[in-house]
């Protein structure tokens, strides 16, 4: 398996705890106090397949899903 950061793995487990999907912004409510930087971690798991989201960087009304 691909080693993943810390907030990487956060986002996935974050993800697993809401039966693998969540709004763009209950996501980054999530991890606003664990870390910054949210869209940027999510564009990287989206480039190793970990989650799929519309478009290349998520919008505020974007839903995330869990891939893996």
């Amino acid at each position: 398996m691909e080693q993943l950061s810390k907030e990487e793995q956060f986002i996935i487990e974050k993800l697993k705890e809401n039966d693998g999907s969540l709004n763009y912004r209950k996501l980054q409510d999530l991890c606003a106090e664990e870390f910054e930087g949210v869209r940027l971690i999510l564009k990287k798991l989206k480039e190793k397949g970990f989650v799929d989201y519309e478009g290349i960087i998520p919008g505020f009304s974007a839903e995330i899903k869990l891939m893996k």
